[in-house]
């Protein structure tokens, strides 16, 4: 009986993806290669599902099912032996996920849909090497996963446009906020929003209009704070095509339109000054707290679901 949930690549998203399976009923099973990810996998997973517990997300119940729900497989064969579906989430590598694929497509039934997590890769790619690319897509869960709603859902050249509603039918049923993206694209959908964000942010400090401080409280304080229910389509309906047209043909000429990443961003690579991870990028992260800030991002995640359930539910 094919009743399992295959994750192959037992890392952050990959536990994370594996979680929200869990939480949803279903029997989650990892695989990955790396024999330090295959021991740590379980207790990352279990770590979110009781985090849900402890937002008030799943019930103590739920949240005891979900965690004897997890299980990890020593091998891709019999990993896949009980699958209905399949999601890939390993390290950004065309060569590696296509080799996945490979051995996933023969593996699994043609009736199995095989899944890429993929934040940035072509689906269409990824599936080359397989000999039915029709139940391939990609299924990109947004970090961190077991909170985020949104799974865009990318329509790969020779993906199954049908098996694309199935897996949002699949993915809803997990509480999630699926989208169907119908062409394969780079950035897919949501990221070509937030690239476009993230190269007028970084032109608004190149070129000093605003202090990177000012921008990010600019963005949080303002249209972010609207985005959970009110999209940008709506606003343009709302306040008139008219109007946004004047603005945008006043605005547009006046904003970056650039093809490549800002020199900004290469001055600072240069100097080794990376972000987080080395401490200092647009903030001085030797003063300012990285755990806090994704505490609070977490924190007003979970009052956001739970603002939205409440608008659902009534």
């Amino acid at each position: 009986m094919r009743d399992t949930v295959l994750i192959v690549g037992a890392g952050a998203m990959g536990s994370s993806i594996g979680c929200c399976a869990a939480v949803a009923g279903n029997r989650v099973l990892f695989y990955d290669s790396d024999d330090q990810a295959r021991q740590t996998v379980l207790d990352r997973s279990a770590q979110m599902v009781a985090d849900l517990q402890r937002y008030g997300l799943c019930s103590p119940s739920a949240s005891s099912a979900a965690v004897d729900n997890l299980a990890v497989a020593s091998s891709l064969p019999d990993a896949a032996a009980d699958a209905f579906v399949v999601i890939e989430a390993i390290y950004e590598n065309l060569e590696a996920k296509q080799a996945v694929f490979a051995s996933l497509d023969s593996l699994v039934p043609t009736d199995v849909p095989i899944l890429s997590n993929t934040s940035g890769l072509r689906i269409s790619d990824i599936a080359a090497s397989t000999a039915h690319p029709e139940r391939t897509l990609t299924a990109h869960f947004w970090l961190p996963a077991h909170l985020v709603p949104l799974v865009e859902i990318v329509i790969g050249d020779q993906s199954s446009p049908a098996l694309a509603e199935q897996v949002k039918e699949l993915l809803t049923g997990w509480g999630k906020a699926p989208v169907i993206v119908k062409r394969d694209l780079p950035g897919q959908l949501a990221n070509r929003v937030l690239q476009a964000i993230i190269r007028e942010a970084v032109n608004i400090v190149e070129i000093g209009l605003a202090s990177p401080e000012d921008v990010d409280t600019a963005i949080k304080m303002g249209m972010a704070l609207r985005f959970p229910v009110w999209g940008p389509l709506e606003h343009v309906d709302a306040v008139g095509l008219d109007l946004c047209a004047a603005v945008q043909d006043t605005v547009l000429p006046e904003i970056s339109s650039r093809q490549q990443a800002s020199p900004l961003f290469h001055e600072y690579i240069a100097q080794n000054n990376l972000g987080h991870k080395t401490g200092h990028g647009f903030y001085d992260w030797t003063t300012k707290s990285m755990d806090e800030l994704v505490e609070a991002r977490n924190d007003f995640i979970v009052f956001a679901l739970k603002q939205i359930r409440k608008e659902v539910e009534a």
